[in-house]
């Protein structure tokens, strides 16, 4: 802990069973009903406050989110009637989140079952705990770096290498979607980049509003299923240079 500053406390609430009632997770979800009951399921047990945004699925996941709210009433269900792309879901999702009271946190967090709940926790501690408005997760920088695939790891670090951005902000993995973050962040989050150029466009919030930003190592689940959704190195420079370009347009 930082030293001179204290926790926030944390208010209980029914949706709630770990002491995290001022937490919202937000999930985006496209397409994912063979999973995303499952990573509902799990991270409810930790994490009371859920927003799931099915963006325009076509696949049953909004009838597999309705059936896991049946055990978990902190489950939120909101729906694009098309798909607009995960920025536009995160936007929707943060925007809903924001809106309830007592909401102080908030994590984006996939559907796919990569991310890990523990990580999670620990990069809310660390909000909790530490002068920094947003943690980023990060592949890199300790063992976690050993599980991620060559060719992955190829693709993200070309896009740090080629983002000066990311550099100056000391960002290794700045595309990780899981990122944990307070509410100065959530006010003023106003992502127009609706599909995955989103990192990007995130990235660029971070630096212009001067937000506190640290990175946190994270382990990312490789399953069979999630490698088949991964970005190839062609789509990840294409991110990066459509980021490149809507950040001149916002000026």
């Amino acid at each position: 802990m930082v030293a001179g500053r204290s926790r926030n406390p944390r208010p209980a609430t029914g949706d709630d069973n770990s002491g995290n009632a001022d937490v919202w997770l937000i999930v985006p979800v496209y397409n994912e009903a063979p999973v995303i009951g499952d990573v509902i399921a799990n991270a409810s047990h930790t994490f009371g406050n859920i927003v799931c945004v099915d963006d325009g699925s076509t696949d049953g996941s909004a009838e597999q989110i309705r059936a896991a709210q049946q055990v978990a009433p902190g489950v939120r269900l909101v729906r694009h009637p098309v798909n607009l792309g995960q920025g536009a879901a995160i936007q929707t999702g943060v925007e809903y989140a924001r809106a309830r009271p007592g909401a102080r946190y908030f994590v984006t967090f996939d559907a796919d079952g990569q991310h890990r709940v523990d990580d999670v926790e620990a990069m809310i501690e660390r909000l909790r705990a530490e002068p920094v408005d947003i943690v980023i997760g990060t592949r890199f920088g300790g063992s976690q770096t050993l599980s991620v695939p060559f060719l992955r790891r190829i693709v993200l670090r070309s896009i740090v290498f080629l983002s000066v951005r990311n550099r100056r902000l000391g960002l290794t993995d700045a595309h990780n979607g899981l990122r944990a973050f307070n509410r100065t962040v959530a006010d003023d989050l106003d992502l127009l980049m609706n599909g995955m150029s989103h990192a990007t466009e995130f990235v660029g919030l971070v630096d212009r509003h001067k937000w506190r930003v640290t990175e946190q190592p994270v382990t990312i689940l490789y399953t069979e299923y999630s490698r088949a959704k991964g970005q190839s190195l062609f789509n990840g420079v294409n991110i990066l240079a459509d980021g490149l370009l809507h950040a001149r347009l916002r000026r």
